[in-house]
Formats: C-alpha cells, structure tokens, sequence
C-alpha cells in the first residue's frame, strides 16, 4: 500500500535530503567565485589554469566514476547508511581543502570530496523514488531542483562574502557545519531502504571508467597548456584514455552485472533525456569556468558583486524549477525541453557579443533567462530518466543521470577551458614580446597569469593589462559560440528524437516496464 500512498512522513524526509545536498552543490558554486582568488599568488595558491581546471575536474571524475558503484552499493547496504558515510567524509575532505598548501593538495582533497559526494548524491535521489508515489515523484522532484537552484543562489553569495572577509579556504570549511546538522537529521528523520534485489558489484567497470575518464581530460587539459593536440603529450592520453573507455563499453555490455546497464538505452525517452542532461552540463559548466574570470578580472568586479550577479540565474531557477512538470504536461516532454535547450544556446551565444563594456541589465536579463530555461530541462529529463527504470533500480538509474552529468561537465570544463585558453595564447603572444623569453610561455597560459606577472612588473607591466583583457574576450567569444552550438545540436536532438506530447502519454509507461525483464 505504502507504493502508492508514499512514506508518511515523506515531505520532511524531502526537506532533509535537500538541506543534505546544499553541502554539494554550495561547494560547486562557492568555487567558481573563488578561482581568482585561488589563482592569484598572494592571496591564494597561485593556482595555473590548467591547476584550476584540475580543481574543479579531481572531484568531478571521481565523482562520476564512483556514482556507478556507490548507487550500487547504496541499494545493498542501505541508501541512509550511503548518505550519513558520504556527509561525513565530504566535511573532513572539506577541512583538508581549506587548508591544502599547494594546488596539489587541494586537487587530492577535492578528490575524496569527490568520493563523498558520490556517495551522497545517487543516494538522495532513490531515496526520493523510493518514500513518494509516482504520482508525487515528479512534483518532489522538482522541488529537489529548486533545492539545488537555491543552493547556486546562495553559494556565489556566500563565497563572495567569505572571500571578502577571510581567506581563501572559507569557501571550503562553510561545509563543515551544513555537514554536521545534515548528518543529525539523517540520523533522525531518513528511513533505511534497500533494493531487494540488489546487483553485484562491479570493480573493473569502476577501475576502467575512472582511468579512461581521467586520461582523457588529462590529454585535453595538457592541450590547452601545450597549445597543440600533436604532442605525444596529449595524443598519448587522449587515444589511450579513449581505448580504456571502449574496453570499458565492451566490457559492461558482456557482464551480466554491469554497473552502466546499456539495455537502459533502448528506451528512447531515457537515452534522449541523458543525452539532454550530458549537452546542458557540458555547456554550462564550460561557460561557468570563464564567467568567473570575465566578472571579476576583464569587469573589475570584487568576489561579492559577481556573486551577486549571479542571482538571477538562481532565483530563475527557483521560480520554474517548481512549475517545469506544468509546462511538461501541457505542451509535452519534446516542446518544453526543446524550446529550452535553443533558449539555453541562444543565451550562451549572447556571451559571444559581451565585451569589456557590457551593462549590467543586458547580463541580469541574460543569466534570468538561461536560468528560467535550464530550470524546465533538467527536473523533467530527470524525471523521465527515474521513471524509465524500476523502481528498485533508482540508485542505478540516479547514478547513470549524475554521472553523464558530471562527465559532460568536467568535459566542457576541459574542452571549453582548453579552447579559451588557446585562443587567448594567440591573442596574448604579441603582447608577451617585451617579457624575457623564458617566462613567455608561462605568462600568456591564462588572464591571471598575464595580470600576475604585469602586477610584479609594476608601471612597466601595465601595458600588458588592455591587450591581456582584450585576448581574454577573444577567448570567451570563441568559446561562448561553440558551447551554444553544441547546445542546438541538443536540441535537434530533443526534436528528432523525444518523444511528443501523444507518443508519453501514460498508458505507454507501465508496457515498458513489463517488458524490462524480457530485456535485462
């Protein structure tokens, strides 16, 4: 009875699952602020570009390809017990990165943050599948998005505020209490749940994943720093990274316990809403990582403001997020998320035509906007994604979501990273001409670097600031064009392929779930 009326207290255990995610998600977007601050020598760690691109990518990877085994693991031994270890180890793996020494230790600290929030996030997702009924699923769901929407409001905020007022690694010891209330209202409110018939687990698939994960995004990042993709270097890495990862296809679909089960696939509305998932990540979080440098260092916004500008995109979230089942159910999955994603790309494409004088009402218009638009993608492709599988399996399926999703977007960080920077070697290089030969190379990696060195130089250096600024909007124009392009490609994709308004209606729902076994 309790599967189609929902746990009683099921609306409580919501809240406590949200307030348990702000930690994650608070931490992601505190450090987008922060990457400045970081980066500068005096006050933060003189972190290179790539060296941020590796902070932010440590835990993403990790993160992606431990969800796999850790939805797994949390379906055996208990999704309550999975969250209550994740929380703990992400608040002592928090304290470690607000005092790491070096960007090293923040890279390896940031990794087991990694670990912890992949323990955390698949778990809060079967937990929801499993305490409401489907048809409370959808309209939980959504308020797990706004949840998250309100935490990317708050962390640009709240970063800004600590970056003000302390040091550096504040940004990552404000975990540390989110941390320890959530694990005392897990421990009180969160029922223990299981899957009955749990999976086994898969080691190799984890081992092959994160290798062939992390050689990847090495040889791109390494691009980036090299400028060229013909270096051994980068070409090593790359194709070996690529061939670990079709061992690792090959070998999940011969398995029969495999931790990404590709016969998931076969139902278009799930591959499609994955897909959907992958592309806005991708574009998202590549645009993100330069946002925070086009603020602070090309607008001369201090850590707080640029925060602040941030809002919009938040608070649009907030709205929508709560509404975006409404607009599913009215005009169907293939208009809402269609529109959407063209949305998204337009407004991605509009950073194209940002430069050094852009007025603050364009770029509040634009971030509410792409805001709005991602808030009516991402609750119903993840709804679609936990209704296409069964119930028991919504730790797999959290995990295949969450996944996709960090691989994409530690991809755009990498990919979209390593284009900016690029681009803005060549837009630099002349400049560079006046500094000695040997600190050419590293001067013109990235705009901090440029500015770090034409701040030692004192009066002589600020000839470099105009022209540094100047190959950076270059830069984030390049990059902006291709992030929106790959955004309509997912959109067409959403035409093409998703299903319309007729073709989801709900009869159609429970026939594939009888089929499932046959299939699996």
């Amino acid at each position: 009875m309790e599967a189609q009326t929902g746990h009683p207290r099921r609306w409580p255990i919501l809240g406590v699952l949200v307030f348990s995610l702000l930690a994650v998600v608070l931490d992601n977007t505190i450090l987008n602020v922060a990457l400045k601050t970081i980066a500068d020598p005096r006050h933060g760690l003189g972190a290179t570009q790539s060296e941020l691109e590796w902070a932010i990518n440590s835990y993403t990877l990790v993160f992606a390809g431990l969800l796999f085994t850790f939805g797994v693991v949390g379906d055996r031994t208990g999704r309550r017990r999975m969250l209550l270890v994740g929380m703990a180890l992400f608040g002592l793996s928090s304290l470690a990165s607000a005092y790491a020494q070096d960007p090293a230790q923040l890279i390896v600290a940031r990794a087991f943050m990694g670990i912890g929030g992949a323990a955390i996030m698949p778990a809060t997702l079967a937990i929801i599948s499993n305490v409401f009924p489907p048809k409370e699923r959808g309209r939980a769901i959504g308020v797990w998005a706004a949840g998250v929407g309100l935490a990317v409001a708050v962390g640009p905020i709240t970063g800004g505020l600590l970056i003000e007022h302390f040091w550096w690694g504040s940004v990552f010891l404000i975990n540390v209490p989110v941390v320890a209330i959530s694990v005392v209202l897990i421990a009180l409110v969160v029922p223990e749940s299981r899957d009955p018939k749990p999976s086994r687990l898969d080691p190799v698939g984890v081992v092959l994943s994160i290798i062939g994960l992390v050689a990847v995004t090495y040889g791109i990042i390494r691009g980036g720093e090299l400028a060229t993709i013909a270096s051994p270097q980068v070409l090593v890495p790359l194709l070996g990274g690529l061939v670990v990862l079709a061992v690792f296809a090959w070998y999940e679909r011969r398995i029969d316990h495999p931790a990404f089960d590709v016969t998931y696939f076969r139902d278009v509305r799930f591959s499609i809403a994955i897909g959907m998932v992958g592309i806005v990540f991708f574009a998202m979080m590549g645009t993100m990582f330069f946002l925070a440098f086009y603020l602070q260092t090309v607008l001369g916004f201090s850590a707080l403001e640029s925060g602040v500008l941030m809002i919009p995109f938040a608070a649009a979230q907030l709205i929508f997020a709560p509404l975006s089942q409404r607009v599913a159910i009215r005009f169907g999955g293939k208009a809402s998320a269609g529109v959407s994603m063209v949305v998204v790309a337009l407004m991605i494409g509009a950073y194209a035509l940002m430069d050094e004088h852009t007025p603050i009402p364009v770029m509040v218009v634009l971030f509410f906007i792409q805001g709005a638009a991602m808030a009516n993608i991402m609750p119903p492709a993840t709804t679609a994604i936990m209704n296409a599988l069964p119930r028991e399996k919504a730790g797999v399926g959290s995990a295949m979501s969450n996944t996709v999703r960090q691989v994409a977007g530690a991809l755009g960080v990498a990919i979209l990273g390593s284009l900016l920077s690029a681009v803005y070697r060549d837009g630099i290089a002349p400049s560079l001409t006046i500094l000695p030969e040997g600190v050419r190379h590293a001067a013109g990696e990235s705009l901090p670097a440029t500015m770090a060195v034409a701040q030692s130089l004192g009066e002589a250096g600020q000839a470099l600031v105009a022209p540094a600024k100047a190959a950076f909007v270059s830069g984030m124009h390049v990059t902006a064009a291709a992030s929106a392009v790959i955004a309509l490609l997912g959109a067409a994709m959403v035409f093409r392929w998703l299903p319309g308004k007729a073709k989801a209606a709900e009869p159609a729902l429970p026939q594939e779930h009888e089929k499932e076994p046959a299939v699996v």
